[in-house]
């Protein structure tokens, strides 16, 4: 089959035991005009999301479940999801997420010359409809996303969290990726988007944002994106030497990637820090502190931005806490 015409869309959900939510997600792709398919891919869930998948279908044909035989995570789910996608354009949701009706007519009014284009992620927490939704990344007009402006946005900073530039959902020309091999690095549990996306770029696609149009990131407390184990991040961290290969580019895109390295680096030895001061291991812990410029600095630095936080002061100085 194939409905590879200029404004299809296929929707790929990776899921892993989303029994909760992933109708809702299933049914806000479905609700789009442009939608062509919706492709879920089931990671060997423990819990009841094939069948609430199924649960999901409209009946017009336009849904698709698969399932993995043993859980191979996020970017494994992605890539046979976007391997059996036969539209013009594919577009990541995950599975705890959903669209707002228009989100896609209003990416691809801006695809003409794009091999990706997305908008501002709006961010829900706790899962709350009613609740107040916030721009992630405050995009006012669109933009066409550089490589070293991408890894540079991804960089985790004291008092922006959960507001990196990997937050973006794009749309990507399917003729895009087929013509430069591009897939999830399956190794990666987290920031396989960021890679994928980068490596695009470094490909030299045109990328554009554009001001929230409807793309719902949901933020639950304890997800998996919340909490990453150490050699997730060290996975991560390793990326950007490979990146960095790439040929062609640029002296800021490597600086950049370097930036990102450094950023990740940082997260590993505090994950590593607190490891080691809870086991009463303060040699190991003091030994965290310690690595290349500018390690030391930043660890420094997040330790006492940590610290203010914890005592409830904000970044202008102010204190929050009450009594």
């Amino acid at each position: 089959m194939t409905c590879d015409h200029g404004d299809s869309v296929a929707v790929v959900i990776a899921a892993y035991d989303a029994a909760a939510f992933i109708g809702r997600a299933i049914r806000s792709a479905l609700a789009e005009r442009e939608t062509t398919e919706v492709i879920v891919v089931d990671d060997a869930s423990s819990d009841g999301t094939l069948q609430a998948a199924f649960e999901s279908d409209d009946g017009t044909g336009r849904l698709i479940v698969l399932r993995q035989p043993v859980n191979l995570g996020p970017g494994a789910a992605r890539n046979r999801g976007m391997s059996a996608a036969a539209s013009a354009w594919i577009a990541i949701l995950d599975a705890d997420d959903y669209l707002l009706p228009g989100r896609l007519a209003a990416l691809l009014r801006h695809a003409g010359h794009a091999d990706l284009v997305a908008d501002d992620p709006l961010m829900e927490l706790n899962g709350d409809p009613g609740g107040r939704r916030e721009r992630v990344l405050g995009v006012d007009s669109p933009l066409r996303l550089t490589f070293s402006a991408f890894v540079h946005g991804n960089v985790s900073r004291g008092g922006r969290a959960h507001r990196e530039w990997g937050y973006l959902q794009p749309l990507i020309r399917r003729t895009f990726i087929r013509e430069h091999g591009l897939a999830h690095q399956e190794h990666l549990r987290l920031g396989e988007d960021y890679e994928l996306y980068a490596r695009a770029l470094a490909h030299g696609a045109r990328f554009t944002v554009i001001p929230a149009a409807g793309y719902v990131c949901v933020r639950r407390d304890g997800s998996l994106s919340v909490r990453h184990a150490i050699a997730d991040l060290v996975n991560l961290r390793d990326c950007d030497a490979v990146l960095a290969a790439f040929p062609g580019l640029t002296a800021d895109d490597r600086q950049a990637l370097r930036h990102h390295e450094i950023s990740i680096e940082c997260r590993i030895r505090w994950r590593m820090f607190h490891n080691a001061a809870a086991g009463g291991r303060l040699i190991a812990a003091a030994a965290c502190f310690v690595g290349p410029w500018p390690v030391p600095w930043h660890m420094l630095s997040l330790s006492l931005w940590r610290t203010l936080r914890a005592c409830g002061f904000t970044q202008d100085g102010a204190s929050r806490r009450r009594g």
